[in-house]
C-alpha cells in the first residue's frame, strides 16, 4: 500500500499524464484554470499539492472523472 507521499506523487503524475493526453501545455491548462503555469509545474513535479477544489477543476477541465487522478497504479 502506497504511503501519503507516494499517493501525492501518483496524483501529480496523473495530472501531467492526462494533460499530455489532451495535448495541452502547462500554459494552456493554467489559462483554463486561471492559475499560473508555474503553479501547474509545481503541482506536476510534486513541489505543491493541489487543493481538493483545484483537483476537481483540473478533472473537469481535462474532461475526466476526478477519481481518475487518484488511480494509484
Amino acid at each position: 500500500m502506497a504511503n501519503k507521499n507516494e499517493k501525492l506523487t501518483f496524483i501529480a503524475k496523473n495530472i501531467a499524464k492526462f494533460r499530455k493526453q489532451k495535448k495541452l501545455s502547462q500554459t494552456q491548462l493554467a489559462i483554463k484554470l486561471n492559475i499560473s503555469r508555474e503553479h501547474i509545474a509545481k503541482i506536476e513535479t510534486g513541489l505543491r499539492h493541489p487543493s481538493l477544489p483545484l483537483v476537481i477543476d483540473i478533472a473537469e477541465t481535462l474532461n475526466i472523472e476526478a477519481k481518475d487522478l487518484f488511480d494509484f497504479k
